[in-house]
């Protein structure tokens, strides 16, 4: 980040202009500034002045500032790159859609609000000084860059240090010693051209101190320093669908983190400086020599080992084993996840693979039978999870079994584990609150929050058992979850359990007032406070989210949801209405207005809701499930079996699902339909003893 001037951007301003959805913007400069005539908030034309460059290569960004110190990030940007390569020119962010004003996505909008989404990461010491009062910013910073204080920590003590340099002080005055490496060698083993670390990793120090800028997470405290633990001030996302592929490749922007400990270079005492060097940002060596450093380059810089000539694209290393996915439109990056391609896994699974990223010509198919024929056998490889994340996705029989098994096997990765236990919240299943009791125990605090997020999808006396253990963890990130699954069975709690709830509320309750500049946390806040049974607070948290954000539908729906709390439903229906008017095409509003007339007993209406929530998003199994049960109840069995029968072959192992159609089948007079169900059931739940008793009783 630097401010716009001469020396610093790399834009055409010289009366350019450049057409998008309807809108065409100007770029000039008068007087040493730069500006933009634009589409505004308000979607009209005007003149904004460039405050600041943002980014160098292959692509930079313009900063503007608009009032309340709020500072955006315009959506067009300018390539960078040699007008050869296809670059020198302007271009939208998101060329394929057609973003205006009244989008989240346009430049004015929170999506590209620099205080929250950007600053901390590209500037030194940050504090966002947000005022939800008048809904500002009076952001400031130690340095608008990165810089060395960014990974080393506050500088002044090493100034002190550089001037009487004590022979005591082996720190050098820096708050961390990023020394992981020093005295580290990587012998390489003759016969399998493999190196092993020497001594063993024994810290995270390094890696910690890039995780804030290298992930996907969300900011839950200010004030990080270097050599403070990553999840004390940051929530990251786990190996989610929206995130990555069932195997783990990249599938959004997840800035490398959670790829790498997925890796078995992670696995095997790799940081990020054995690869990179942090102050020059070059790789440690050119090309295949960057791998070359621990993986024997006669055996695997080879054609015997790649296939390919060793001077083209495919005999880098990098190709195959880094597949790059371009974001911002022109910026590869590269996956860290560094994995064997498998298109065997494209072929059963519908993942990308690297061979077909240069051979786009044929198909997966094709590929993986040249693997089969160099090597004898599909590639095997370190990411063992794929098949169980992608039968969770689809709701397989032994979904849930296959994700508790993965959640506790220690040879797989702690993020693929804790990722597992995140995924096990979508099924109501018996082994869910075993593999969250393990998980709470467990020496990884990813998995540790992981196991805190399951809890808060268990049973009242299972999510108390669970979450109430982790109040003490060491790791704020695992408090705050704990305090939030916790917030509706507080009276539970012993009073050695509520003294430590208090304290961890108290810290959930400070975050989502730091971020209080997004309707996210206000709605947070209020759900809450509902779970606590403090109405008038959760009303008012959520009203503050509508305030800030009237498209921001999760604030009505929550409201609606503390409503009917309270046994309010006609207030409940209001709210849901009124966000219904912001978006017809909300599944989610659909289905609780739905749920809301139900529970007034109008089928009616109800059924049309719930039929439309159904429709809006067939993806989402509950709505079917609901929908049905809503048809069953209202004297429509016949359509609630057809509901729930093109659901069973959608998510064949759904315990809901199948549960609810054998005993319709059953109370319809089709024993042998409900039969054959009863039997997916136990098929699909073997340990379960409703599913037992169910198919017993068909028997």
């Amino acid at each position: 980040m630097q401010h716009a001037n001469p020396e610093t951007v790399r834009g055409n301003f010289n009366d350019a202009k450049f057409s998008y959805a309807g809108v065409t913007s100007t770029f000039s400069r008068r007087d040493g500034k730069y500006f933009v005539r634009t589409d505004g908030t308000d979607g009209k034309l005007a003149e904004f002045e460039v405050k600041y460059t943002y980014g160098l290569e292959p692509l930079q960004q313009y900063l503007i500032e608009l009032p309340g110190g709020k500072i955006q990030a315009l959506s067009i940007a300018w390539d960078t790159r040699e007008a050869a390569k296809g670059g020198q020119r302007w271009f939208h962010l998101y060329p394929d859609e057609k973003i205006d004003f009244r989008d989240e996505l346009h430049w004015t909008k929170r999506a590209q609000n620099w205080n929250f989404m950007c600053a901390d990461c590209h500037s030194t010491n940050v504090r966002k000084g947000y005022d939800a009062s008048d809904d500002s910013f009076a952001t400031a910073w130690s340095e608008m860059t990165v810089g060395c204080e960014s990974c080393h920590g506050p500088g002044s003590a090493h100034i002190a240090w550089a001037k009487a340099k004590p022979a005591s002080d082996t720190t050098k005055g820096l708050s961390v010693a990023l020394d992981e490496r020093r005295g580290v060698a990587w012998r390489i083993d003759a016969a399998t051209g493999n190196a092993t670390r020497s001594p063993g990793r024994q810290s995270e120090r390094e890696i910690e101190v890039c995780a804030p800028c290298h992930s996907r997470r969300a900011q839950i405290a200010e004030g990080h320093q270097a050599g403070q633990p990553f999840l004390d001030h940051y929530l990251p996302s786990m190996l989610t669908p929206a995130l990555y592929h069932a195997d783990g490749q990249q599938r959004d922007e997840v800035y490398i983190w959670a790829s790498f400990l997925q890796s078995r270079m992670y696995r095997a005492g790799v940081t990020c400086s054995d690869c990179h060097d942090p102050h020059t940002q070059k790789l440690r060596a050119e090309g295949n020599a960057v791998c070359g450093q621990c993986h024997a380059a006669p055996k695997y810089d080879a054609k015997s080992h790649h296939q390919h000539e060793p001077s083209s694209r495919a005999g880098q290393c990098a190709s195959c084993h880094m597949p790059a996915t371009p974001y911002m439109v022109v910026d590869p990056r590269r996956d860290h996840s560094m994995r064997v391609p498998r298109p065997d896994r494209t072929v059963a699974l519908g993942v990308p693979n690297a061979c077909n990223d240069c051979h786009r010509e044929t198909d997966a198919k094709w590929a993986a039978a040249a693997i089969r024929r160099w090597f004898g056998a599909d590639a095997t490889g370190f990411q063992a999870f794929a098949e169980t994340f992608h039968g969770a996705e689809l709701g397989k029989p032994q979904a849930a079994a296959s994700l508790a098994i993965l959640s506790d096997d220690i040879a797989q990765s702690p993020i693929a584990r804790a990722s597992a236990l995140e995924r096990l919240s979508a099924f109501a299943d018996p082994a869910s609150a075993g593999a969250a009791q393990r998980g709470a125990r467990d020496a990884s605090p990813l998995v540790r929050l992981a196991a805190a997020r399951l809890a808060g999808s268990l049973s009242p006396d299972h999510r108390a058992s669970i979450a109430a253990a982790l109040l003490g963890d060491p790791l704020r990130a695992v408090r705050i979850e704990s305090a939030r699954v916790l917030a509706p069975v507080v009276d539970s709690l012993t009073p050695e359990q509520r003294a430590r709830w208090e304290l961890a509320a108290a810290e959930y309750i400070a975050t989502q007032k730091y971020n209080a500049d997004r309707p996210e946390a206000r709605s947070a806040l209020g759900t809450f406070y509902a779970d606590r049974g403090q109405f008038e607070r959760a009303q008012a948290a959520f009203a503050s989210a509508r305030a800030l954000d009237p498209d921001f539908l999760p604030a009505y729906l929550n409201a609606a949801d503390a409503y009917r709390a309270q046994g309010r439903e006609s207030d409940a229906q209001r709210l849901l209405e009124e966000g219904l008017a912001k978006d017809p095409r909300s599944a989610p509003l659909h289905h609780s207005l739905g749920l809301s007339y139900a529970r007034e007993k109008k089928p009616a209406p109800a059924l049309a809701s719930l039929q439309r929530a159904a429709e809006l998003a067939p993806e989402e199994r509950r709505y079917a499930y609901v929908y049905a049960v809503a048809l069953n109840t209202y004297g429509r069995a016949s359509d609630a079996i057809r509901v729930l029968e093109r659901a069973a072959k959608r998510w064949p192992g759904d315990r809901d699902i199948l549960i609810a159609l054998a005993t319709m089948q059953r109370d319809a007079g089709r024993p042998d339909a409900a039969r054959r169900t009863a039997e997916s059931l136990v098929a699909a739940h073997p340990d379960d003893r409703e599913a037992r008793a169910l198919l017993q009783a068909r028997r």
